[in-house]
């Protein structure tokens, strides 16, 4: 438990002068394993399920869906951790009696990693979305010519704007780079030949601003809590948290059967949810949703009816964990063929 841990090396935090080493050192290493160790199993989903999802359903793979998958997995994290940042942090704020401690911040780190991912995936773009081999086959050039060349172009500059935000005295202006790299995903999402483009962006946007600040919202809300000593400032905060989190996911869920509705009619979404793989991704990922809705509710419980509201911090974890599988999931659902279904 993070708030748990807190009090754990509040109350032992004199050095082990036996072994030269603290608790608190080989718990804080302990916890960095054990972050990596998820980090790579998540990195197996985008890299394996294009193969996995479609199994036995006919339909073909693009070149390199797994490398997309996972490029795009990095671009989505990338653009939740900032935004849960900024947003967290105007929370604090108002939260009475907080303490000034916060944080470092990793939005620097998120926008080094969107650039690189968001490179990746403009290289692509530059060869027809297929998967260079080397320099020689790169038309950097032909992206000014492409509406998906352009928005590729966007997110990579985007991002690099981000990041220069991010180590400037305003740290609060990344909010519009990061805000055009939404909109970018969001356009992308849906060419202009689909059929009603504008509102399949605009429920993209919605949805996806909405689960970047649950995602990265409630990862910040767990790393601020750990620097608090004020239990009842952090219980404000997380409380303070958990109401706009249930507004997000109620937005994320509406946009979300809305969007799957749109490519994948009533009468059809049965047998789509287990005959092709973007409807076998997407079955995988309203599960998941479903049990992290399952953990956001035992948090707030917890943190209602407990006598010691911070035992909320429990399922908080689990539930960052399981959200942490949800980004991985999307970033596969948009390398798997969509079935669109007129």
């Amino acid at each position: 438990m993070v708030c748990e841990d807190l009090e754990v090396t509040l109350t032992r935090s004199s050095p082990d002068t036996t072994d030269g080493s603290a608790p608190g050192s080989r718990a804080g290493t302990a916890r960095a394993v054990a972050v990596l160790v998820l980090l790579g199993l998540a990195a197996l989903i985008p890299l394996l399920g294009p193969s996995a999802a479609l199994h036995g359903t006919g339909e073909a793979a693009a070149p390199g869906a797994g490398g997309i998958a996972l490029l795009r997995t990095a671009l989505f994290a990338a653009l939740c951790v900032p935004l849960g940042e900024l947003f967290v942090r105007r929370l604090a704020r108002s939260v009475p009696g907080a303490p000034p401690a916060a944080p470092r911040s990793w939005a620097p780190y998120a926008a080094a990693v969107g650039f690189v991912a968001a490179l990746g995936l403009a290289s692509v773009v530059s060869t027809g979305n297929l998967v260079p081999h080397s320099p020689a086959d790169l038309d950097i050039g032909g992206l000014y010519g492409s509406r998906d060349g352009k928005l590729a172009l966007l997110e990579v500059n985007a991002f690099a704007v981000a990041g220069l935000c991010a180590l400037s005295r305003r740290p609060a202006a990344q909010v519009w780079p990061l805000a055009a790299v939404a909109v970018a995903e969001a356009l992308r999402a849906h060419p202009t030949t689909e059929y009603s483009p504008l509102l399949g962006s605009g429920l993209t946007l919605v949805h996806l601003a909405c689960a970047s600040l649950w995602v990265g919202g409630l990862l910040y809300v767990l790393r601020t809590l750990r620097g608090w000593d004020a239990r009842e400032a952090g219980a404000a905060l997380l409380g303070r948290y958990a109401r706009v989190a249930a507004v997000l996911l109620a937005a994320i869920t509406a946009t979300g059967v809305w969007s799957s509705l749109r490519r994948m009619p009533s009468d059809t979404i049965l047998d789509q949810l287990t005959g092709t793989a973007y409807g076998r991704a997407l079955l995988a990922k309203v599960i998941l949703v479903v049990a992290v809705a399952a953990l956001a509710l035992w948090a707030r419980i917890r943190l209602r009816r407990a006598s010691d509201p911070l035992t909320a911090c429990s399922p908080a974890r689990a539930e960052v964990v399981a959200l942490a599988v949800v980004v991985a999931l999307s970033g596969l659902l948009t390398a798997l063929p969509v079935p669109i279904r007129w």
